[in-house]
């Protein structure tokens, strides 16, 4: 009878080793991440080598491996990255430290509930922000592009104003303009005062579609195009620069151009984009540059989580001077 005893214990303790093990492997895969105030953040988590690991997305920046990540039970999951910090004004650093962030992600049935805690900048007080975020299902294969349908050609910028646009952020600035036909983008800082200028959006929203543009980047500017509020291709002054993701005409941190095709600055260049089924295509200057690749999430700065919701075409206001003009999407029938 006791050595029934103990073999059923055994049992029951492996069982119960195996279940914990399983919920943990809940936490698999890829998570969108919709963070309160309305920005968007993405997380990986896999097994790399019998080790855990994460990659992480935080509303803005760049997709990237965190310092931690830990189970601190079935249910819950740890996160932690840190970024350098400066403490004193811009022209007068008086101290370097580094700064913690730790998410805590909650698994609760489809869903993962959770809380961003960090310090705030003074290193007074701590920050909470509360998220939510869903699984998301695998990339599908490739789609066959030659078998596209397409519908009806829509003019985003007719050339005279803005209308069909609007601020993201109502309380910022606009430094769109249109002159001479061109949608400028000049966020010109004032001596003595610093400037809140913000993106502009379409006030209509689509789901896959092919965009063609043409876009002129002063030397040494920046900007960019997103894709249904969440997808970011670059728009950058790189030429001359070796292959990366953060360079022109890349989706942002997730997919490098495999060439450069970028033209000097202050140059008029064309751009030809489609989105579809989660994947993307990018030719630049009539070179395809990233050849119908997946799209795992969102890029920093999205304003949408749910990557299977239609959105809008926004381009950034906030970063340089650019100008824009000829911007057509035709949206994809199946």
């Amino acid at each position: 009878m006791k050595k029934l005893s103990s073999l059923v214990v055994a049992v029951l303790f492996t069982a119960l080793f195996v279940n914990g093990q399983n919920s943990q492997k809940n936490f698999y895969g890829m998570w969108t991440i919709a963070i309160d105030g309305g920005s968007v953040g993405w997380l990986h988590v896999n097994e790399d080598k019998g080790y855990l690991d994460a990659e992480l997305l935080w509303q803005g920046g760049s997709v990237l491996p965190v310092a931690d990540v830990y189970f601190e039970d079935n249910k819950t999951l740890v996160v932690t990255r840190v970024n350098e910090r400066r403490m004193g004004t811009r022209d007068e650093y008086t101290r370097k430290f580094v700064s913690t962030q730790t998410y805590r992600f909650s698994l609760n049935g489809e869903k993962i509930t959770g809380v961003a805690i960090s310090p705030a900048r003074d290193q007074m007080s701590v920050n909470h922000t509360k998220f939510e975020a869903w699984k998301l299902p695998p990339v599908p294969s490739a789609p066959n592009l030659s078998k596209v349908k397409y519908g009806k050609p829509i003019e985003l910028f007719n050339g005279k104003d803005l209308a069909g646009w609007r601020l993201i952020n109502p309380r910022q600035v606009n430094g769109f303009k249109v002159i001479d036909g061109v949608l400028v983008n000049d966020p010109v800082q004032k001596e003595g005062e610093r400037i809140s200028y913000g993106n502009i959006r379409t006030e209509k929203e689509f789901e896959d579609f092919n965009l063609k543009l043409e876009v002129n980047i002063p030397k040494g500017s920046n900007s960019g195009i997103y894709l249904r509020g969440m997808y970011e291709i670059q728009v950058l002054d790189s030429y001359g620069k070796e292959l990366d993701s953060h360079n022109m005409g890349g989706l942002y941190s997730r997919v490098a151009p495999t060439v450069s095709a970028e033209k000097p600055a202050d140059e008029w260049q064309t751009m030809d984009i489609t989105l579809y089924n989660r994947h993307v295509t990018v030719k630049l200057n009539g070179t395809t540059i990233i050849d119908n690749q997946p799209a795992y999430g969102p890029t920093g700065g999205a304003i949408i989580a749910d990557v299977f919701k239609p959105g809008p075409i926004y381009l950034q206001g906030d970063h340089g001077k650019v100008m824009y003009r000829n911007l057509i999407l035709t949206p994809i029938l199946n």
